[in-house]
């Protein structure tokens, strides 16, 4: 194999392999974006990475979901100019590593709710273990081995090419 055609192969697998690694993971699993539910249990044992994203599913108009910071998070007020998503399937794709804070905007959900998430988010790794298993992990592992599955056939592809 010629170096310029090893070097398309290459390149095409660095565009790729990120996209099919990352990880959906659906805040609260089956109960959503809603109050009542301990997020903080929710997202323990979870490893977040660099490109994955965050999915709030909850009933248009219910719930909303802010990014605040540590302060926000703490005292359930968000920063002046915070703009609110607000389409009941909300993604956020985590693009930076560090500390995350998200809060509900809606009456005092978030204070009684308490209707609030924080996570660490780690930075991209080459191959991003999954979550621990848990009875509500059952999305996550499913969404993890079609990934798993597309890189196989990415990988067949390209020795094929070769």
């Amino acid at each position: 194999m010629s170096s310029s055609q090893l070097f398309i192969v290459l390149a095409i697998l660095a565009i790729v392999s990120p996209t099919i690694s990352a990880t959906d993971y659906i805040v609260g699993d089956d109960k959503g974006w809603t109050i009542n539910v301990d997020y903080q249990a929710w997202a323990q044992g979870k490893l977040f990475y660099v490109g994955d994203n965050l999915v709030f599913n909850y009933p248009k108009g219910a719930h909303s979901v802010l990014k605040v910071n540590g302060t926000g998070f703490q005292e359930c007020a968000a920063p002046a100019g915070t703009v609110a998503l607000t389409s009941g399937q909300d993604v956020i794709n985590l693009a930076t590593p560090g500390r995350k804070w998200y809060i509900c905007g809606v009456a005092k959900h978030c204070e009684v709710g308490p209707q609030k998430l924080f996570i660490t988010v780690m930075p991209a790794a080459s191959y991003a273990p999954s979550p621990s298993p848990t009875t509500s992990a059952a999305t996550t592992s499913a969404v993890n081995g079609a990934r798993f599955g597309w890189t196989i056939i990415v990988i067949g592809i390209l020795a094929m090419l070769i």
